[in-house]
């Protein structure tokens, strides 16, 4: 993420990063009382947890980057649940708050399953309508030029 970051902030991006895994992020309870909340509530979720900080900058971004190591053939679970809570997103202020973004995939791994990894990307990407710029996936070292080269490329 750090090599993505510098050259999207080379380009003249403002990035904002999340690290989910060190926040408190409850996942999602599918209640769907998001898709009836008052636009004038300030809670997009019934949860009131971290994803009060994430919400905001989703909603106003351009592009979504999602920077995981590969745990069991996809996301970490902390990084998952933060996903699934975008659904309150959705619910709040519409799908097209989602599907006019563009989205990218930054993975480290080493071994096999990286299909199901992608699957899931992109079956993400589809469903919502986001953009996809793209993913860097491995642990090389050409993977860092990539990772830095895919950022730049953000205007």
């Amino acid at each position: 993420m750090q090599a993505f970051t510098e050259g999207a902030q080379a380009a003249g991006n403002e990035v904002d990063e999340f690290m989910v895994a060190h926040m408190n992020i409850h996942g999602c309870l599918g209640c769907m009382k998001c898709m009836t909340k008052a636009k004038d509530d300030p809670h997009i979720c019934v949860q009131v947890d971290d994803m009060e900080k994430i919400y905001p900058e989703v909603m106003n971004a351009d592009v979504l980057v999602f920077a995981s190591p590969m745990y069991w053939w996809g996301i970490t679970g902390q990084l998952k649940s933060a996903v699934d809570r975008l659904q309150a997103v959705t619910g709040y202020a519409g799908l097209e708050r989602l599907s006019r973004k563009s989205t990218a995939l930054l993975m480290t791994f080493r071994g096999g399953g990286m299909q199901a990894a992608l699957s899931w990307y992109s079956v993400f990407s589809q469903i919502i309508g986001c953009r996809d710029l793209g993913t860097v996936i491995g642990f090389e070292k050409q993977k860092i030029a990539q990772a830095r080269q895919l950022g730049a490329s953000i205007h």
